[in-house]
Protein backbone atom coordinates (compact mmCIF):
# COMPACT_ATOMS: atom_id res chain seq x y z
CA UNK A 1 0.00 0.00 0.00
CA UNK A 2 1.22 3.94 -0.80
CA UNK A 3 2.32 6.01 1.62
CA UNK A 4 0.59 9.26 1.59
CA UNK A 5 2.79 12.24 1.69
CA UNK A 6 2.28 12.95 5.06
CA UNK A 7 3.11 9.48 5.92
CA UNK A 8 6.41 9.87 4.15
CA UNK A 9 9.43 10.74 6.45
CA UNK A 10 11.29 13.75 5.79
CA UNK A 11 15.29 12.89 6.48
CA UNK A 12 16.44 16.12 4.68
CA UNK A 13 14.67 17.93 7.48
CA UNK A 14 15.94 16.25 10.56
CA UNK A 15 18.10 18.00 13.49
CA UNK A 16 21.82 17.45 13.22
CA UNK A 17 23.42 17.50 16.42
CA UNK A 18 27.29 17.59 14.65
CA UNK A 19 26.74 21.47 14.92
CA UNK A 20 28.54 22.22 11.49
CA UNK A 21 27.48 24.52 9.18
CA UNK A 22 28.05 23.88 5.89
CA UNK A 23 29.13 27.43 3.23
CA UNK A 24 27.48 25.87 -0.12
CA UNK A 25 24.72 22.95 -1.01
CA UNK A 26 23.05 22.07 -3.55
CA UNK A 27 22.96 20.86 -7.03
CA UNK A 28 25.66 21.16 -10.19
CA UNK A 29 25.84 20.63 -13.73
CA UNK A 30 22.25 21.85 -14.54
CA UNK A 31 22.15 22.42 -18.29
CA UNK A 32 19.60 24.29 -19.23
CA UNK A 33 18.24 27.08 -22.27
CA UNK A 34 19.21 30.82 -21.59
CA UNK A 35 18.52 34.17 -23.35
CA UNK A 36 21.76 36.47 -22.71
CA UNK A 37 21.57 40.24 -23.67
CA UNK A 38 23.47 41.00 -26.70
CA UNK A 39 24.84 43.74 -27.73
CA UNK A 40 24.34 43.58 -31.71
CA UNK A 41 21.22 41.32 -31.82
CA UNK A 42 19.62 42.57 -28.66
CA UNK A 43 19.47 38.90 -27.89
CA UNK A 44 21.02 35.77 -28.11
CA UNK A 45 20.00 31.97 -27.20
CA UNK A 46 22.60 29.87 -25.66
CA UNK A 47 22.56 26.74 -23.12
CA UNK A 48 24.17 27.50 -20.08
CA UNK A 49 25.51 25.11 -17.20
CA UNK A 50 23.82 25.92 -13.83
CA UNK A 51 25.43 25.16 -10.25
CA UNK A 52 23.17 26.72 -7.38
CA UNK A 53 23.33 26.16 -3.81
CA UNK A 54 21.99 27.58 -0.73
CA UNK A 55 24.08 27.81 2.86
CA UNK A 56 22.98 25.06 5.45
CA UNK A 57 22.71 26.10 8.97
CA UNK A 58 24.47 23.98 11.56
CA UNK A 59 21.20 22.23 13.18
CA UNK A 60 20.09 21.03 10.12
CA UNK A 61 20.95 17.45 8.35
CA UNK A 62 20.05 18.41 4.49
CA UNK A 63 18.29 20.72 2.02
CA UNK A 64 15.39 19.73 -0.03
CA UNK A 65 17.47 19.27 -3.75
CA UNK A 66 14.03 19.09 -5.63
CA UNK A 67 13.63 22.42 -5.06
CA UNK A 68 16.26 24.02 -6.36
CA UNK A 69 14.73 22.61 -10.07
CA UNK A 70 11.41 23.07 -8.91
CA UNK A 71 12.22 26.67 -8.25
CA UNK A 72 14.39 27.60 -11.88
CA UNK A 73 11.40 26.13 -13.72
CA UNK A 74 9.52 28.73 -12.03
CA UNK A 75 11.10 31.36 -14.48
CA UNK A 76 11.89 29.12 -17.69
CA UNK A 77 9.18 31.37 -19.14
CA UNK A 78 10.80 34.40 -18.58
CA UNK A 79 14.52 35.82 -18.41
CA UNK A 80 16.90 33.71 -15.89
CA UNK A 81 19.42 36.44 -15.72
CA UNK A 82 17.25 39.42 -15.63
CA UNK A 83 15.80 37.94 -12.22
CA UNK A 84 18.72 36.11 -10.81
CA UNK A 85 18.02 38.45 -7.47
CA UNK A 86 14.63 37.40 -7.36
CA UNK A 87 15.33 33.36 -7.87
CA UNK A 88 18.05 33.51 -5.23
CA UNK A 89 15.22 35.17 -3.20
CA UNK A 90 13.12 32.43 -3.46
CA UNK A 91 14.94 30.00 -2.71
CA UNK A 92 16.43 31.61 0.25
CA UNK A 93 12.99 31.61 1.20
CA UNK A 94 11.86 28.59 0.54
CA UNK A 95 14.81 26.40 1.91
CA UNK A 96 15.25 28.83 5.05
CA UNK A 97 18.50 29.41 4.13
CA UNK A 98 20.41 33.00 5.13
CA UNK A 99 22.60 32.92 1.39
CA UNK A 100 21.92 31.26 -1.54
CA UNK A 101 24.07 31.06 -4.55
CA UNK A 102 24.46 30.39 -8.89
CA UNK A 103 26.96 30.02 -10.82
CA UNK A 104 26.17 30.16 -15.07
CA UNK A 105 28.69 29.15 -17.36
CA UNK A 106 27.67 29.20 -21.18
CA UNK A 107 29.16 29.69 -24.67
CA UNK A 108 28.76 33.07 -26.25
CA UNK A 109 29.53 33.75 -29.77
CA UNK A 110 30.44 36.95 -31.54
CA UNK A 111 30.71 37.66 -35.61
CA UNK A 112 34.32 38.34 -36.16
CA UNK A 113 35.53 39.84 -39.43
CA UNK A 114 38.63 38.77 -40.56
CA UNK A 115 41.14 41.83 -40.52
CA UNK A 116 41.87 41.94 -44.87
CA UNK A 117 40.08 39.74 -46.61
CA UNK A 118 36.46 40.97 -44.18
CA UNK A 119 35.33 37.78 -44.43
CA UNK A 120 33.05 36.63 -41.61
CA UNK A 121 32.69 34.00 -39.28
CA UNK A 122 31.32 33.15 -35.59
CA UNK A 123 33.99 32.92 -32.25
CA UNK A 124 32.56 31.27 -29.24
CA UNK A 125 33.51 32.73 -26.37
CA UNK A 126 33.60 31.15 -22.90
CA UNK A 127 30.92 32.96 -20.05
CA UNK A 128 30.07 33.27 -17.08
CA UNK A 129 27.70 35.00 -14.69
CA UNK A 130 27.99 34.50 -10.98
CA UNK A 131 25.54 35.71 -8.81
CA UNK A 132 25.15 35.50 -4.62
CA UNK A 133 22.32 37.08 -2.25
CA UNK A 134 23.04 37.08 1.59
CA UNK A 135 22.29 40.40 2.51
CA UNK A 136 22.46 42.06 -0.79
CA UNK A 137 22.28 40.49 -4.49
CA UNK A 138 25.97 40.77 -6.14
CA UNK A 139 26.36 39.59 -9.52
CA UNK A 140 29.94 39.40 -11.21
CA UNK A 141 30.41 38.42 -15.18
CA UNK A 142 32.74 36.61 -17.01
CA UNK A 143 34.63 36.16 -19.75
CA UNK A 144 37.29 33.58 -21.23
CA UNK A 145 39.13 35.06 -24.37
CA UNK A 146 41.36 33.34 -26.75
CA UNK A 147 43.95 35.62 -27.90
CA UNK A 148 47.50 35.43 -29.95
CA UNK A 149 50.42 36.76 -27.56
CA UNK A 150 53.91 37.07 -28.46
CA UNK A 151 57.31 36.93 -26.35
CA UNK A 152 59.01 39.34 -25.85
CA UNK A 153 62.20 37.93 -24.67
CA UNK A 154 62.10 35.61 -27.83
CA UNK A 155 62.09 38.15 -30.45
CA UNK A 156 65.33 40.69 -28.69
CA UNK A 157 67.24 37.36 -28.41
CA UNK A 158 66.66 35.50 -31.87
CA UNK A 159 67.92 36.18 -34.82
CA UNK A 160 64.78 34.74 -36.50
CA UNK A 161 61.06 34.75 -35.51
CA UNK A 162 59.88 34.42 -32.10
CA UNK A 163 57.79 32.01 -29.95
CA UNK A 164 54.29 32.56 -29.95
CA UNK A 165 51.27 30.66 -28.87
CA UNK A 166 47.35 30.96 -28.18
CA UNK A 167 46.95 32.17 -24.84
CA UNK A 168 43.38 32.77 -22.54
CA UNK A 169 42.58 36.08 -20.69
CA UNK A 170 39.85 35.62 -17.76
CA UNK A 171 38.35 38.87 -16.87
CA UNK A 172 35.34 38.79 -13.93
CA UNK A 173 33.59 42.06 -13.15
CA UNK A 174 30.87 43.77 -10.89
CA UNK A 175 29.27 46.59 -12.22
CA UNK A 176 27.71 49.52 -11.25
CA UNK A 177 26.48 50.42 -14.45
CA UNK A 178 25.73 47.89 -17.14
CA UNK A 179 28.17 46.40 -19.09
CA UNK A 180 28.26 44.56 -22.12
CA UNK A 181 29.94 41.00 -22.93
CA UNK A 182 31.40 42.60 -25.82
CA UNK A 183 33.28 45.35 -23.86
CA UNK A 184 35.15 42.62 -21.76
CA UNK A 185 36.17 40.87 -24.84
CA UNK A 186 37.26 44.00 -26.33
CA UNK A 187 39.52 44.89 -23.33
CA UNK A 188 40.90 41.52 -23.53
CA UNK A 189 41.50 41.55 -27.12
CA UNK A 190 43.24 44.79 -26.84
CA UNK A 191 45.19 44.18 -24.70
CA UNK A 192 47.00 40.61 -26.66
CA UNK A 193 49.43 40.57 -29.28
CA UNK A 194 46.97 40.02 -31.74
CA UNK A 195 43.35 38.83 -31.62
CA UNK A 196 42.30 35.49 -33.22
CA UNK A 197 39.84 34.59 -35.76
CA UNK A 198 38.22 31.34 -36.73
CA UNK A 199 38.22 32.01 -40.41
CA UNK A 200 41.68 33.77 -42.14
CA UNK A 201 42.24 33.74 -45.47
CA UNK A 202 46.11 34.07 -46.30
CA UNK A 203 45.94 37.94 -46.64
CA UNK A 204 44.75 37.60 -43.08
CA UNK A 205 47.17 35.45 -41.50
CA UNK A 206 49.87 37.62 -42.95
CA UNK A 207 48.49 40.30 -41.12
CA UNK A 208 47.90 38.37 -38.15
CA UNK A 209 51.20 37.24 -37.68
CA UNK A 210 53.08 40.73 -38.55
CA UNK A 211 50.78 42.22 -35.84
CA UNK A 212 51.57 40.03 -33.02
CA UNK A 213 55.62 40.11 -34.06
CA UNK A 214 55.19 43.63 -34.08
CA UNK A 215 53.16 43.81 -30.57
CA UNK A 216 55.01 41.51 -28.13
CA UNK A 217 53.18 40.95 -24.84
CA UNK A 218 54.49 39.17 -21.90
CA UNK A 219 51.15 37.64 -19.40
CA UNK A 220 52.52 40.32 -16.91
CA UNK A 221 51.95 43.15 -19.34
CA UNK A 222 48.38 42.05 -20.49
CA UNK A 223 47.47 41.58 -16.66
CA UNK A 224 49.02 45.19 -15.92
CA UNK A 225 47.44 46.93 -19.30
CA UNK A 226 44.26 45.51 -18.58
CA UNK A 227 44.43 46.78 -15.12
CA UNK A 228 44.41 49.89 -16.03
CA UNK A 229 41.94 49.85 -18.35
CA UNK A 230 39.65 48.37 -16.21
CA UNK A 231 40.69 50.80 -12.88
CA UNK A 232 39.64 53.73 -15.57
CA UNK A 233 35.91 52.52 -16.60
CA UNK A 234 33.86 54.29 -13.58
CA UNK A 235 31.29 51.26 -14.63
CA UNK A 236 33.40 49.14 -12.89
CA UNK A 237 33.22 48.28 -8.72
CA UNK A 238 35.85 44.72 -8.99
CA UNK A 239 37.42 43.28 -11.36
CA UNK A 240 39.63 39.79 -11.48
CA UNK A 241 42.10 39.18 -14.42
CA UNK A 242 44.49 36.44 -15.67
CA UNK A 243 46.52 35.63 -17.81
CA UNK A 244 47.30 31.92 -19.74
CA UNK A 245 49.68 31.32 -22.31
CA UNK A 246 49.74 27.94 -23.31
CA UNK A 247 53.45 28.21 -23.86
CA UNK A 248 54.64 26.73 -27.80
CA UNK A 249 58.61 26.04 -26.29
CA UNK A 250 57.55 24.51 -22.82
CA UNK A 251 55.22 21.88 -21.32
CA UNK A 252 54.29 24.51 -19.00
CA UNK A 253 52.27 27.22 -18.90
CA UNK A 254 53.04 31.27 -18.26
CA UNK A 255 50.52 33.09 -15.76
CA UNK A 256 49.64 35.82 -13.98
CA UNK A 257 46.82 37.47 -12.10
CA UNK A 258 45.24 40.30 -10.55
CA UNK A 259 42.49 40.67 -8.03
CA UNK A 260 41.08 44.09 -7.34
CA UNK A 261 39.13 42.23 -4.55
CA UNK A 262 40.63 39.67 -1.93
CA UNK A 263 37.43 37.74 -1.97
CA UNK A 264 36.67 36.82 -5.00
CA UNK A 265 39.09 33.71 -6.30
Amino acid sequence: MKQKNSQIPDIQNQNDLREIAIDKVGVKGIRYPLVVEDRKSKSQNTVGELDIYVELPHHKRGTHMSRFIEILNHYHQDSIIHNLDKLLQDLKTSLKADAAYIDISFPYFVKKLAPVSGISSLLCYDCEFNASFKNDFILWIGVKVPVTTLCPCSKEISDFGAHNQRSVITIKARYREFVWLEELIDYAEQTASCEIYPLLKRVDEKYVTEKAYENPKFVEDIVRELTILLTNDGRIVDYYIESDNFESIHNHNAYAMKNSNASVK
